[in-house]
């Protein structure tokens, strides 16, 4: 990606995300994309941001999320020289932040329809309001289809389902299921060993958001594939259910420790100064202090 394609990609990311933009954008790489296939009709595709995955079909193509808009570009490219003239038929977001949905615009005037949460288009029409107030750039695609608890895509063989089970990351993060494939997109539900954003501007909820695990795994079975928003290893954001319980004990462990110090009398700046969470060690990377500061929050 060039330097002026990045800039530009990191502003609408700092405009529609409200993370100061020296924390967002060191929180991405620049790497080369990469295009994997998880069977002959469904693909991962990562570069920037969130985790993409695209279902092709003899009627059309469906994505979820599209990372940044130099991202989507690149992805839409792609699938052109894979697929031909195969139409876009859907775009879903799994929630708001930019590395998953300020890449839509790329997809205007190409695809059908955009969906997500009716939580994930409020906030993404209000970052982006937001953003417009204080002078910064905000182009977006919003969802034209939202749901409340499921919604259902046929697309020929394949049924995809969107499922909302309540508040985790924000308050309007959605499941993805491709039902046939038996593969369900996590989006940003869950960080695979790697210490996730928790965003209380937009209602984030860590002890719903372990219920909202227990509610996944009752819905989807133990022979599940899971596709990760994001993961330490760039080659682990495919997992299974073993993962959605590592990364719920993680949610378990930060409130438990947070708690303890709190109580204890510890301040923020305190208890951030750890380069673990007790209990789940497994979880690195940058950023431990915003789970921390999202749970003291919380407690």
């Amino acid at each position: 990606m060039k330097r002026r394609g990045f800039i530009k990609s990191a502003a609408l990311a700092v405009a529609a995300s409200q993370i100061p933009g020296k924390s967002w954008a060191s929180w991405f790489g620049m790497a080369d994309y990469q295009i994997r296939m998880l069977s002959d009709n469904l693909g991962i595709f990562t570069e920037q941001g969130g985790t993409i995955a695209f279902l092709k079909s003899k009627s059309g193509i469906a994505v979820v999320d599209s990372q940044f808009p130099n991202p989507a570009q690149h992805l839409i490219d792609e699938l052109r020289k894979r697929y031909d003239e195969t139409p876009f038929q859907l775009l879903i977001n799994t929630h708001h932040h930019a590395d998953h949905s300020s890449g839509n615009i790329a997809f205007k005037g190409l695809v059908k329809h955009v969906v997500a949460h009716e939580n994930s288009a409020k906030n993404q029409i209000r970052v982006s309001e937001e953003a417009k107030k204080v002078g910064k750039e905000s182009v977006i695609l919003a969802p034209d289809k939202t749901f409340q608890t499921t919604w259902n895509y046929k697309l020929d063989k394949e049924n995809i389902k969107l499922h909302y089970f309540g508040a985790g990351h924000t308050n309007g993060d959605s499941f993805v299921h491709f039902e046939n494939q038996n593969t369900v997109h996590t989006g940003d539900l869950v960080f695979n060993r790697r210490f996730p954003y928790i965003d209380k501007t937009a209602g984030a909820d860590i002890q719903n958001w372990i219920k909202v695990l227990d509610k996944a795994m009752d819905t989807f079975d133990s022979k599940t594939q899971y596709i990760f928003g994001h993961a330490l290893d760039p080659q682990k954001i495919i997992g299974t259910q073993e993962d959605i319980k590592a990364y719920q004990n993680y949610l378990e462990k930060l409130l438990e420790y947070v708690s303890k110090e709190k109580k204890a009398g510890k301040s923020l700046a305190e208890i951030s100064k750890v380069k673990v969470i007790p209990g789940a060690e497994e979880w690195q990377g940058q950023g431990i202090e915003r789970g921390i500061s999202a749970a003291y929050q919380e407690l």
